[in-house]
């Protein structure tokens, strides 16, 4: 946490209203709810509200904070020599196919499930 949080920017604080909720305590919420595949809804009362968790998700997408937490990620795994950049895998499972392909480049075999 101590590499992202600087890239994860604090929601502008208006004039009153109650003390903000830290990054760190949405950050984590919003974590749980990643790894678990749970609903919002779901998310355990130790955490935010699922509201306040969902609002600081699409804030800091909208500021690009996770493209900023995904290189800064990689330029610290790079400094300690964790990363093999002779290897890279791609998935496209999620690529739609184009329409007019070519006979040589449909498939031989019955249409099977994706993914």
């Amino acid at each position: 946490m101590a590499h992202i949080e600087p890239c994860l920017p604090s929601l502008p604080r208006g004039k009153g209203g109650p003390k903000p909720i830290s990054n760190r305590a949405c950050f984590e919420g919003i974590l749980w709810v990643l790894r678990s595949g749970a609903r919002w809804r779901d998310l355990p009362e130790r955490y935010p509200s699922p509201s306040t968790c969902w609002r600081r998700l699409q804030y800091w997408e909208e500021q690009g904070a996770w493209v900023k937490a995904w290189r800064k990620l990689l330029r610290v795994l790079d400094q300690q020599s964790r990363l093999n950049w002779e290897e890279s895998f791609s998935d496209g499972s999620f690529a739609p196919a184009k329409k007019g392909a070519s006979v040589l480049e449909k498939p031989s075999v019955v249409r099977g499930r994706s993914g």
